[in-house]
């Protein structure tokens, strides 16, 4: 299936990749902080208390950024789960609908996940809320990541329905398995 925004899709799944590379190095560095404060400390000098306050914290929002940025990219790309065993025996003109039927209910429930993370979002923002760790972290930032890859996986399923759409509109019967995979 052509994606026409494809490089978008793209873009997500890179900055689903910078924020598992930025816990990777943070991580790191707590860990080699550690380490040189343990031998400092056996060497008889004083540690130097190399710590990132909200590690924890600053990781799981991260990691909630990777995970819903990442979402469109992988659909696109055809890594999420679908369940061809029983749709792939059925005839090109009955399975084009039952596609279309799948990526309607999809497109609904990414429509209503987006629709109140951006509700949750406005009321973070009006309430002034931040997190309850170390660092006070405006729960707007990760909830607006949250909802950007939402919207993105949006995008990328309407994409795909509507080209779904006009399959089951023009040439039903031509349909096949690779017409319904995000995959080029």
């Amino acid at each position: 299936m052509h994606f026409r925004l494809r490089a978008l899709y793209t873009l997500g799944g890179y900055a689903a990749a910078v924020c598992l590379c930025v816990i990777c190095a943070m991580i790191a560095f707590q860990v080699i902080g550690r380490l040189l404060d343990k031998l400092l400390t056996a060497v008889g000098t004083g540690s130097l208390n190399l710590t990132i306050p909200g590690l924890a914290e600053i990781s799981g929002f991260l990691l909630v950024g990777a995970s819903f940025l990442g979402l469109a990219y992988t659909f696109v790309h055809g890594g999420h789960i679908r369940v061809t065993l029983v749709t792939g025996q059925l005839p090109p003109k009955v399975r084009v609908f039952v596609e279309l039927w799948c990526l309607s209910i999809a497109l609904g429930l990414c429509g209503y996940l987006a629709w109140y993370t951006g509700v949750l979002m406005l009321d973070s923002i009006e309430f002034n809320e931040v997190s309850y760790g170390m660092v006070p972290v405006p729960l707007w930032i990760p909830q607006s990541v949250m909802l950007l890859g939402i919207l993105l996986l949006t995008l990328a399923l309407t994409e795909a329905w509507l080209t779904t759409a006009v399959i089951a509109a023009t040439k039903p019967g031509e349909f096949h398995i690779d017409d319904a995979s995000p995959d080029e």
